[in-house]
């Protein structure tokens, strides 16, 4: 994943504010052959009713502003992020079942009694078996043309 810090501080402040329910919402920008390219975030309400301090849900109407925000800018989206509440920026096995996206990025932030720790960005194998580390490369510019 490349990204500027601006996004990353996002993640990480929509983490902490949302703390000790889990935050979540969408990566927008482009996939290219050097990995996805994410020039913005759309943070998103935890809609699940119930174990938010573990878990999260997206609503399908979420989904679609996501997508409309991207289209607008000739982006797409390109992945999702979430924070594990006083746990560690690794998938669960939780996230590996639900993950449905080989191709997209999944930023997880781990954040500690409210403030934010580790970032890391994983992609989900082809045949959804399992995630793999994805390195987040921070660049200076985003040139994310359509």
């Amino acid at each position: 994943m490349r990204t500027h810090d601006e996004i990353l501080d996002a993640i990480r402040s929509h983490g902490s504010k949302a703390y000790p329910e889990e935050s979540c919402g969408f990566l927008l920008g482009r996939m290219t052959e050097a990995g996805n390219y994410v020039a913005a975030v759309v943070p998103v309400k935890n809609s699940r009713k119930s174990n938010r301090e573990r878990r999260f849900r997206i609503e399908a109407e979420d989904f679609h502003r996501a997508d409309q925000a991207a289209r607008k800018q000739g982006w797409d989206i390109v992945g999702f992020y979430h924070s594990h509440p006083d746990h560690p920026a690794r998938p669960s096995a939780t996230d590996l079942a639900e993950a449905t996206f080989p191709g997209y990025t999944y930023v997880i932030v781990s954040v500690l009694k409210r403030r934010p720790g580790q970032i890391t960005a994983w992609s989900l194998w082809p045949d959804r078996s399992r995630f793999e580390s994805e390195p987040i490369e921070i660049i200076s510019e985003i040139n994310v043309t359509p």
